[in-house]
């Protein structure tokens, strides 16, 4: 499968200026501070908390150890990332070491108070799961959690009462419940029915769009905020586009690559609340924040896109 990163290398990306993937330096990893990455709100905050629509996650890229050298690419990540105003950082104990490598950095940048912490229990048993809640605090290097989920509906019912206890407490100040594939789909909205959960985290892209059948809408409906996870879909949407040039129309929606294109039609879905793509490397996170900014597509266009995919 072509990577993103074979795949910027490789190929003409944008319309306008061209992304300086292979760059080290300060410049590559700027981002317009005139320009913040929009907002929207968590749809069950009694006090409208917002949340900027472009987040990260940390699957893979932020699993890495305490060595300095290796964590140096992700501190540029941070940097662009904070730079753009985006907050929301999604981890779990699933990932290695990307909670302690996550907790460290943002420690060190010091910017514990603009970073929306989400992460995950991912264990059987009351006992476990709260000692392993414990541990991602240590890791993260915080007394509150700002989502707490439970990863791919494992042991949800036992989870679901620790998780509402620890809300109450203000340990934890929303709640959720995630899954990676189309075909939990079906019981993810099952869920949500049962227990009422602040966030739900799941897959949907430009190729991948069943989620907009009823599970968007359903969240819509309840309140429910949303992240997408797998935006990309590990890589194969630049597969899929590999020595193609974006499309003129892009530029109507302030549009300027390939990921901004794949990332900007998951965020033109109304209840879509952030998206969280991973990445290691300064530049792609550059790209990927600017999806938050300008225009979004709106119904036409967005049935465009999906014509020009299937091209």
């Amino acid at each position: 499968m072509l990577t993103r990163r074979s795949f910027l290398h490789g190929s003409a990306l944008a319309v306008g200026a061209a992304l300086p993937v292979l760059a080290s330096t300060a410049e590559s990893t700027k981002v317009p501070k005139t320009r913040t990455v929009s907002t929207r709100v968590i749809p069950s905050s009694p006090s409208a908390e917002r949340l900027p629509i472009v987040g990260m996650g940390t699957w893979n890229t932020f699993d890495v150890g305490p060595n300095a050298e290796e964590r140096a690419p992700l501190l540029d990540v941070l940097k662009v990332f904070y730079e753009a105003g985006a907050r929301v950082i999604d981890s779990s104990p699933m990932y290695g070491a990307a909670e302690r490598t996550t907790g460290d950095l943002v420690h060190q940048l010091g910017k514990r108070d603009q970073t929306f912490f989400a992460t995950k229990v991912w264990t059987s048993g009351r006992d476990k799961g709260i000692a392993q809640i414990e541990q991602s605090m240590r890791l993260l290097r915080t007394t509150r959690i700002d989502l707490l989920q439970i990863h791919n509906l494992v042991d949800w019912r036992t989870h679901a009462s620790t998780l509402r206890r620890l809300k109450d407490e203000g340990a934890v100040r929303y709640i959720g419940i995630t899954h990676y594939t189309v075909a939990a789909h079906d019981d993810l909205q099952s869920v949500l029915r049962a227990e009422q959960f602040d966030f739900a985290q799941f897959n949907y892209s430009l190729a991948t769009r069943e989620a907009e059948q009823r599970l968007l809408p359903f969240c819509r409906e309840h309140n429910i905020g949303v992240l997408i996870n797998r935006p990309f879909e590990e890589g194969a949407l630049f597969t899929r586009v590999r020595g193609r040039k974006l499309p003129a129309y892009a530029a109507e929606f302030d549009c300027t690559s390939w990921a901004q294109f794949f990332l900007k039609y998951i965020l033109s879905h109304p209840a879509v609340t952030c998206v969280i793509p991973a990445t290691s490397r300064a530049a792609h996170m550059r790209d990927n924040v600017q999806a938050g900014l300008g225009k979004l597509p709106d119904e036409n266009m967005r049935r465009r896109m999906v014509r020009e995919l299937e091209v």
